[in-house]
């Protein structure tokens, strides 16, 4: 299964709102514990990291540890005073990285 990025930012806001920005990340996350049906144990695969920029600039990101479950959530508030591009970042172990993009319009 590919990892499938959804996130909600509002279209529009006013110079200096607090906006909330949510994203979730359908992923198979795998801790390296388990083992298959043969008994070898199953490779970590988890998505490691998350960053989010705004015009190039970061606004929130997180280290993932392996206890997180499957298919992580992240809500988190941001300032807009400009018009712009939020650019969501997640990084899997292997290499990985998943991307998507919203604009946001400040009036």
């Amino acid at each position: 299964m590919a990892a499938k990025p959804r996130v909600k930012v509002p279209k529009t806001a006013s110079a200096g709102d607090i906006i909330k920005i949510k994203t979730l990340i359908s992923h198979p996350m795998e801790s390296g514990q388990r083992k298959d049906g043969d008994g070898n144990v199953i490779p970590r695969k988890i998505i490691n990291k998350f960053v989010c920029d705004f015009n190039g600039s970061t606004v929130f990101s997180a280290d993932i540890d392996p206890a997180v479950a499957s298919n992580p959530y992240f809500e988190f508030r941001a300032r807009v005073t400009e018009s712009g591009t939020f650019k969501f970042v997640w990084t899997d172990d292997d290499g990985t990285v998943i991307e998507t993009e919203k604009n946001i319009e400040v009036s």
